[in-house]
């Protein structure tokens, strides 16, 4: 059975994304620069498909990730203003979406997002059923990483840090438990734009 990973790219100082996220501006304003190293030709979208414009180190990491994913959890907000960007799933495999708000399954081109009202445990459980063998990616949003590392339910934390301080936004971590979580680092990949730093989670 494959892992559940939590992955974001986030600012020196701890933000994954500007402030005021809306359709007008994704990933808040600013935030378009966390994800440079993935879209250096096109820093506004946030779009893991097939193709990216990732370059050497930062590339392959970007086909690792995408090569492992089986099945993708992400928050309403992400799908709500991503889902028009990306056109299908974020990847082409099974995602669900934790809600609050019931909505019949979405068959999209590649797969299907699936509305999950009962939580995030009950999202994770229904990913790795669909995911099989391989991992589910956890992405797209603060609110959800921190959801799912507070449960007590990420295995990895996938964390792009990149070279810019955006002052203002959302923290990654913030308020994700009381007590302490202990990790261990795996890898450390470093390039240009960004240094890749891969950690598993103690218990």
């Amino acid at each position: 059975m494959g892992i559940v990973r939590v992955s974001a790219s986030v600012s020196l100082d701890g933000f994954s994304a500007g402030p005021e996220t809306s359709h007008e501006h994704p990933l808040g304003i600013g935030g378009e620069r966390l994800h440079r190293w993935l879209f250096p030709d096109d820093g506004d979208r946030d779009v893991p498909a097939g193709g990216t414009g990732a370059v050497g180190d930062d590339a392959a990491v970007a086909a690792r990730q995408y090569a492992d994913t089986g099945a993708v959890v992400v928050g309403r907000l992400t799908y709500d203003i991503g889902v028009d960007l990306w056109g299908d799933v974020p990847f082409p495999v099974p995602t669900f979406v934790v809600t609050h708000r019931p909505h019949e399954p979405r068959a999209m081109m590649s797969a299907t997002f699936t509305f999950v009202t009962d939580g995030v445990a009950s999202a994770v459980a229904q990913a790795r059923a669909a995911a099989g063998d391989r991992d589910v990616l956890v992405m797209g949003g603060a609110a959800i990483s921190r959801q799912v590392i507070a449960a007590d339910l990420a295995d990895e934390l996938l964390l792009t840090l990149v070279p810019v301080l955006l002052h203002r936004g959302e923290r990654l971590l913030d308020h994700v438990g009381t007590g302490l979580t202990e990790l261990e680092r795996t890898e450390v990949v470093t390039t240009a734009q960004a240094t890749h730093l891969r950690y598993r989670f103690l218990r």
